[in-house]
């Protein structure tokens, strides 16, 4: 059996391409970086976050917290592809810890949060705590 190495370039710009290694080395690859992307957006009421988190056990690889005002996602993925054929085998994985935090609206409680997971996409709902509405007080100011 063979191992065949494939240099894998990035799209041209302006002419330049970057071999692989130098992704690698800079770290070009967002899903190598150890974050989640995620969208956010308000909906009835509620902070809504979602993130792509395809290839995971929710229950088992997914630990979300909340503390100080602040939310944090951590997840762990673990992918193993094998192919075998005729003319030989190949094998790719990839693993890592992945993470997100960001920080909540004033008065948030954890209690009330809920997340759940459906074809690769973790989603994670905040109720948005009614907003009081200040008081506003004149202030006389005085001649000294």
């Amino acid at each position: 059996m063979a191992i065949v190495r494939r240099e894998r370039q990035l799209p041209d710009w302006l002419g330049f391409t970057l071999p692989d290694w130098w992704r690698r080395t800079f770290d070009l690859e967002p899903e190598r970086g150890g974050w989640l992307r995620m969208e956010e957006y308000e909906e009835d009421g509620a902070l809504v976050l979602r993130t792509e988190a395809p290839g995971i056990d929710p229950e088992k690889d997914v630990e979300i917290t909340i503390g100080d005002g602040v939310l944090r996602i951590q997840a762990h993925r673990e992918q193993k592809e094998e192919q075998k054929g005729k003319k030989g085998f190949r094998s790719e994985f990839r693993y890592g810890e992945l993470t997100r935090t960001m920080q909540l609206p004033e008065g948030v409680s954890g209690d009330d949060v809920k997340a759940s997971y459906k074809d690769g996409i973790l989603e994670v709902r905040i109720p948005i705590p009614s907003q009081k509405e200040v008081e506003v007080k004149k202030v006389p100011v005085t001649k000294a």
